[in-house]
């Protein structure tokens, strides 16, 4: 079966997952900086995404710019920005228990979040992606979620893309505490989620048809897309092959070798 398919027009957005898309590691993918440069002085807008928690979008920002794409802040969206304006309109102020890393604790700190682990005060459980897990962390989500506080995630990718492989994501820290408590996370905050498509489309100012949302994961980066309404590109450069996508009911809109195809409506 022939699955392959590149655009043929040019989209006013571009949004882009970043691990597995843009970059593996510290190396960007093959043709990307060439891409992202031509969309830009095409002018359209580039807009990029991740799940993972474990670096502030100044971290991204940074990264992508030292790679040689200059990249503005205001250009990125990551799970733990949507997360805190999530938090802020249900539970503004709330006492969190947090499993999850430094920057994702930063991050909710500054917006006004107390952080605890004491279980009898903790009116929210936060999973996320958390390289530092031990027991207690559990232990402390097990009798909050148990006294009665509500169970949110900012992701729920099974794994990370690295080199040479990839680390566990959030999706493991979800189920234990799933497990343990028999208690249904309530929402998850990342891709594809509702809360990701609404923080995109009120960055870019755009209806969801003028953009393409292009990723190496077909049940976050894909599925998000088409759930927008926007046009939805795999790109077979990290977490999906084709075996993977021949057994997957999911069907992206375009599927690209290398980023550089997103250009074939544009020509030389």
């Amino acid at each position: 079966m022939d699955f392959f398919s590149t655009p043929t027009r040019l989209y006013d957005a571009y949004i882009f997952d970043l691990d597995g898309t843009i970059y593996l590691g510290d190396a960007f993918l093959p043709t990307v900086p060439e891409t992202l440069s031509r969309l830009r002085a095409l002018g359209r807008r580039t807009v990029f995404l991740s799940n993972n928690p474990t670096h502030t979008r100044e971290d991204y920002a940074a990264k992508l710019t030292r790679l040689g794409l200059p990249t503005p802040v205001s250009d990125i969206i990551n799970s733990s920005v949507v997360m805190v304006e999530f938090l802020r309109r249900r539970m503004p102020g709330a006492r969190l228990f947090v499993i999850g890393e430094p920057p994702l604790c930063r991050e909710l700190e500054a917006a006004g979040f107390t952080l605890t682990e004491d279980a009898r005060q903790v009116e929210a459980v936060i999973a996320s992606f958390d390289r530092t897990l031990v027991y207690r962390k559990l232990q402390i989500a097990f009798d909050a979620i148990r006294a009665g506080a509500r169970f949110f995630a900012t992701n729920a990718d099974r794994y990370c893309p690295v080199p040479g492989g990839g680390e566990p994501d959030a999706a493991a820290i979800i189920a234990a505490v799933e497990a343990c408590t028999n208690t249904r996370v309530e929402a998850v905050v990342g891709k594809p989620s509702p809360y990701m498509i609404e923080a995109i489309l009120g960055l870019v100012q755009l209806p969801a048809d003028r953009c393409l949302m292009t990723g190496d994961r077909l049940e976050t980066d894909v599925q998000m897309g088409l759930n927008a309404g926007m046009g939805a590109a795999l790109a077979l450069t990290g977490a999906t092959d084709l075996a993977a996508l021949a057994a997957s009911p999911i069907r992206p809109t375009y599927v690209l070798h290398t980023l550089s195809e997103l250009l074939t409506a544009v020509g030389d």
